[in-house]
């Protein structure tokens, strides 16, 4: 019979998991059996963000939309959903904490979703961040790989 799992018995668990298979990419790429190219970038290096001084592709529009939008609410700091135009709902995510320094530091900035939809729907990929001390906005359509001034 086996003892009753227990979060701590189940972390170890998951701990050992992990180093097991670090271990064996290792030991693989130490003989020769695969090379560093195959080990993933997201766990070799870290992400870098492209920012962009202007926004020229067609979405930057729905971006500037959803920050009138967003400016009429006052840009609120509480994550959570608001009512929108149209019987939809909109997300606003609360603080964005810029921790890859991407964006000028010593700033406060906010995130909201550019897209309205059903109150509780998944949300997509496309944000805007906002320095509500400045107003200067960003538009991100690929949830932070790539920030577009508005």
């Amino acid at each position: 019979m086996t003892a009753p799992a227990t979060p701590l018995r189940a972390t170890r668990a998951r701990v050992r998991r992990i180093l097991s298979a670090l271990a064996l990419i290792t030991a693989m790429v130490s003989t020769g059996l695969v090379g560093p190219s195959v080990v993933s970038p997201k766990l070799t290096e870290p992400a870098h963000a492209a920012v962009y001084d202007s926004c020229t592709m067609t979405r930057c529009t729905d971006a500037r939309t959803a920050r009138s939008g967003w400016s009429g609410k006052g840009f609120p700091t509480t994550r959570g959903w608001y009512s929108w135009s149209g019987g939809l709902c909109n997300f606003a995510g609360g603080r964005f904490y810029n921790y890859e320094g991407q964006l000028p530091t010593n700033a406060t900035y906010y995130e909201y979703d550019v897209y309205p939809r059903t109150c509780g729907a998944s949300r997509d990929a496309y944000r805007i961040v906002v320095n509500r001390s400045t107003g200067a906005t960003w538009f991100s359509p690929d949830h932070y790989a790539n920030f577009y001034q508005l």
